[in-house]
C-alpha cells in the first residue's frame, strides 16, 4: 500500500523522538514530545493557481524537514509505521 498525496499534501515519516536530553538526562516514554523532524516520503503535483498554473512544490522525496508542532494527519497503514500528512506550507523549513 502507499500514499500518494494530492495537491500541495506531503507524506512524512516522524523521525525517532529522542530519548536522552543534551545533558544525559533519560526521557521516560509518556515524556516524550512528538518530534518535529521527519524525512519527505511522497509529494503531491503542486497546487493550482486561480490562473491554471501549476505552484511548483519546494521539497522533494529524501529531504529531512522540520514542520509545524500541530500540523497534519497521522495516517497508520501497517502496525509499525505512522505517517503524518501535512501541507506544504507546513514545512517550515528543509535540513541542509
Amino acid at each position: 500500500m502507499k500514499l500518494l498525496p494530492l495537491e500541495d499534501r506531503v507524506v512524512l515519516k516522524q523521525l525517532e523522538a529522542e530519548t536522552t536530553t543534551a545533558s544525559g538526562i533519560v526521557i521516560p516514554g509518556k515524556e516524550k514530545e512528538k518530534p518535529q523532524q521527519a524525512v519527505v516520503i511522497a509529494v503531491g503535483p503542486g497546487k493550482t493557481a486561480d490562473d491554471g498554473t501549476k505552484i511548483p512544490m519546494q521539497v522533494k522525496e529524501g529531504d529531512n524537514v522540520v514542520y509545524s508542532k500541530y500540523a497534519g494527519t497521522e495516517v497508520k497503514l501497517d502496525e509499525d509505521t505512522t505517517y503524518v500528512i501535512v501541507k506544504q506550507s507546513d514545512i517550515l523549513a528543509i535540513i541542509a
